[in-house]
């Protein structure tokens, strides 16, 4: 089984590869969707491919779109810890092999990469089915659209504004606007205090 990995985390990059090879699994990595696409011209066919949904080249389902056009990418799977559940849901009904979220527990990663490898569909029942629900009686989430709150998550990891626009196929200056009514809505000055009090709210 060979699998490859793009994604522009180094240290996610590596990491999961060391992974997989400790379950005997093959897996080389690559570190944006130009390099996945080149690599998979140059020594595929692979058995899977995944991609991380926010990296460098994407465009959000456009770089799906071209990985699933190559004759050596078998199957292709999206990996995030942003997009929220329409964007798997798009994925999947474009022909994605799977959609795995980066807080997916180790073991149940390399049982997912096994099952797609094998010609099936993933997607974790608990985040198709929950994702949009565990912060819907929330006080502080109740302010806040469906997109400001997937905004926010970004805050509360991180993320630029530009790697949340990556992430949820927007405009940057789209995400700004998000993040200028967010921080109105829950009386926040800065992205450091927004995340402090979606933290403290219970939030993600």
């Amino acid at each position: 089984m060979r699998i490859l990995i793009a994604d522009d985390h180094d240290l996610l990059r590596d990491t999961l590869v060391l992974f997989l090879e400790s379950q005997g699994i093959e897996a080389q990595s690559v570190k944006d969707l130009p390099s996945a696409l080149e690599e998979v011209r140059r020594s595929g066919p692979f058995d899977l491919v995944l991609l991380d949904f926010g990296m460098p080249g994407m465009n959000g389902l456009e770089g799906l779109k071209k990985a699933l056009g190559e004759r050596g990418a078998t199957r292709v799977a999206l990996m995030s810890g942003i997009a929220p559940r329409d964007i798997a849901e798009q994925a999947l009904s474009l022909g994605a092999a799977g959609f795995l979220p980066k807080t997916l527990p180790a073991k149940s990663l390399a049982n997912a990469v096994r099952f797609m490898a094998m010609g099936e569909q993933y997607a974790p029942l608990d985040f198709m089915t929950q994702a949009q629900d565990d912060v819907s009686n929330n006080p502080l989430a109740e302010k806040l659209s469906r997109r400001e709150l997937q905004v926010l998550q970004g805050l509360c990891e991180g993320k630029s504004n530009k790697e949340i626009a990556r992430d949820l196929d927007l405009m940057e200056p789209t995400v700004k606007l998000h993040v200028k009514t967010l921080y109105r809505k829950i009386g926040a000055a800065n992205r450091t205090q927004a995340a402090i009090l979606a933290k403290d709210a219970g939030l993600f």
